[in-house]
């Protein structure tokens, strides 16, 4: 199992160091990405991740930046020469979405369809609503789990966890502190979790233009060291810091380490862009195409 970091910004305004909130988990030759920020497809180029193998999506809520291209990642991945089907889960809603955007590209789709000789779009795609933890697929060595987390005003926002050969990632999702989150990740190889820098978030705000948007990050994120407190409850191996805000360069590495490092004693990573482990315990190793 193999996880890859696509994207490692926050929020749905683009950053130039740093791509929308996304993750891939690559495994039997399965791809299974985790949230559909804005230009996910050409990240997951950028990686060297074949589209065609696209597998499972999964959205943690209905935010802009995880959910923007949640039909236009599949469609890509057709595209591609995807002819197998591809399943889609996230919080109610997800499957209204995806209808929503096939009745938006249905004149692309008839098109392409005639054109090229590929099997219908529409009948790859196979959409699960979620609205409770547990474990949502089971097969060909790969469980996913999710749990409900903590990320108002959503009642539904949602953690996912992939356990493959004995290892684990947990992807966090946005969310406030949730012991949810902790019982989920307990035990976990790598945790992938958001993070928020309380001291520099004026630099997310400037031209926002959005009067309350401080108290809304305030209010339903963690904190760089709130996340260590959740890896060092949990009992993780690695804490890998992403989703951060702000996204930009002006919090450096070092000072998000710090941060996390108050409260997280064991192997924290500061996420960039396509950063790359391999969690085979065979070649356990692990490829930054970013320099921090």
């Amino acid at each position: 199992m193999k996880l890859v970091l696509l994207g490692t910004a926050g929020g749905p305004r683009p950053s130039v160091n740093r791509s929308a909130p996304a993750q891939a988990i690559i495994h039997d030759d399965q791809v299974h990405v985790i949230d559909c920020g804005n230009g996910v497809a050409r990240q997951l180029a950028l990686a060297g991740i074949p589209r065609d193998q696209l597998t499972g999506v999964y959205i943690t809520h209905h935010h802009a930046d995880h959910m923007m291209d949640v039909g236009a990642l599949p469609l890509i991945a057709w595209t591609d020469g995807r002819d197998l089907p591809i399943d889609v889960y996230g919080p109610s809603g997800t499957a209204h979405m995806i209808d929503e955007f096939l009745s938006m590209t249905a004149p692309e789709l008839a098109a392409r369809t005639a054109t090229t000789g590929r099997v219908p779009f529409p009948g790859l795609l196979r959409t699960t609503d979620l609205n409770a933890a547990g474990v949502v697929r089971e097969r060909d060595g790969l469980r996913v789990t999710t749990q409900l987390v903590d990320h108002p005003p959503f009642d539904v926002a949602l953690g996912y966890r992939f356990d493959a050969g004995g290892r684990s990632v947990v992807i966090s999702g946005d969310t406030r502190y949730s012991s949810a989150l902790i019982d989920l990740a307990r035990g976990a190889d790598v945790l992938v979790h958001e993070a928020i820098y309380p001291d520099a978030v004026g630099a997310q705000l400037e031209g926002a233009g959005a009067e309350t948007l401080r108290q809304h990050l305030m209010s339903c994120h963690t904190t760089a060291e709130q996340a260590g407190q959740v890896a060092t409850e949990a009992g993780v191996g690695t804490l890998m810091l992403s989703h951060l805000v702000p996204g930009s360069d002006i919090v450096t590495d070092q000072m998000w380490l710090d941060a996390a490092s108050r409260t997280f004693r064991g192997r924290i990573i500061i996420g960039r862009d396509l950063h790359e482990i391999n969690l085979d315990p065979i070649h356990d190793q692990e490829k930054s195409y970013v320099e921090a």
